[in-house]
């Protein structure tokens, strides 16, 4: 069976990490699988091209309407005739919709991975277009709720599917542990953050939340990886709030296991998600957390047994919550931790949501008498 991935963009975030992990674990299993990005790709293309999928660009730069995008992929489609097309992210999932006028295909999957992809607008142009996609899914439970109750997608077209995670790839490592401790030359009480430097992620309540923390636990960092384009705002506010020795921005990185053993605990400080990949990498590294109670986190993080749930936009919350798990025992933590990673086995493996994805796809197949 081929099966075409359709991406708005393919760069180090949470739907394109997710999006190679399961094409490429499809591969393996025996798909033909290709990828199309509607901009030009960051990131991932060797990965992909080693495991043997081509990648695609319609090579889209400006924000305008133009009809030449959409005459490219319906070339494309024609050209390679998948059996699915799965879109992920809201101009892909509208634009996939589109061309299906020009080039049908057997069955379209939309899947949207926030509670919120851009406000009233985009909702309608859902609903508008929804007849034009057999199913949408939902990366977490109270996304699809939301999506139903907005009147985007009608309840029996919309299904759940959670984001998986290599739980080979992010396991504990006292290895790693201790190299990256070193080579980093941290000491005391670790912190660990990834994402992209965007609105969504809330950074400011973070740094501020984090202050209050190091005026009673001077011994005490908080790393943070990724890139994007409000990094320089945040680390002139590192700055203004006097953390600055305190905080390290680390880029954007190949090792994100090995700087999760390396850290003591997750934090996260969204303003709203979806379900964030990096939540299930530091639960499957025995990570406790500490992260706001939006989107799909708290079907992550179990408030009390693997970590902290805190309201968002709120630092004083999450001071408190970081301060709360900074003075638990350390035996404590380690049990949040383990208990951080079963959860994680149990509910959101790779293998396990892959195994779902499949199913889906031959489900909606049958429908369309095609095996």
């Amino acid at each position: 069976m081929r099966i075409l991935f359709l991406l708005t963009s393919l760069a180090y975030g949470g739907a394109e990490t997710q999006v190679v992990r399961l094409a490429t674990r499809l591969k393996s299993r025996g798909w033909e699988v290709s990828v199309v990005s509607l901009m030009p790709p960051k990131a991932y293309v060797e990965d992909l091209e080693a495991a043997g999928i081509p990648v695609f660009s319609l090579g889209i730069r400006r924000k305008w309407p133009d009809l030449r995008p959409v005459l490219r992929l319906a070339r494309i489609i024609r050209k390679w005739q998948p059996h699915i097309i799965h879109s992920f992210m809201v101009h892909a999932n509208l634009l996939a919709r589109l061309v299906r006028l020009f080039a049908p295909v057997p069955v379209l999957i939309c899947s949207a991975r926030s509670v919120d992809e851009g406000g009233r607008f985009r909702e309608i142009l859902y609903r508008l277009t929804d007849p034009l996609c057999d199913l949408t899914t939902q990366v977490s439970q109270a996304g699809l709720e939301r999506y139903v109750h907005v009147g985007a997608v009608p309840r029996h077209k919309i299904r759940y599917i959670p984001n998986g995670v290599d739980t080979e790839r992010f396991k504990p490592n006292l290895e790693d542990r201790l190299k990256v401790r070193k080579e980093l030359g941290v000491d005391g009480f670790v912190w660990l953050a990834v994402g992209r430097f965007d609105p969504p992620k809330d950074y400011p309540n973070m740094l501020q939340a984090f202050a209050r923390v190091v005026h009673k636990h001077a011994n005490t960092v908080l790393l943070i990886a990724g890139d994007g384009p409000l990094r320089e705002t945040i680390e002139n506010l590192a700055r203004e709030l006097g953390v600055e020795k305190h905080v390290e921005f680390l880029g954007i990185r190949r090792d994100i296991p090995q700087l999760m053993n390396g850290a003591d605990a997750y934090v996260m400080s969204s303003a709203w998600e979806g379900m964030p990949n990096v939540l299930l990498e530091a639960s499957a590294t025995g990570l406790p957390s500490v992260a706001t109670d939006v989107g799909g986190n708290r079907e992550v993080v179990l408030d009390g047994i693997t970590g902290f749930l805190v309201p968002p936009r709120n630092p004083e919350a999450l001071a408190e919550a970081m301060l709360r798990m900074m003075d638990l025992p350390e035996e404590k933590r380690r049990e949040m931790g383990k208990a951080a990673r079963k959860h994680v086995e149990d509910n959101f493996s790779l293998d396990r949501i892959v195994d779902m994805w499949e199913a889906l796809y031959k489900e909606l197949l049958e429908q369309k008498g095609r095996r």
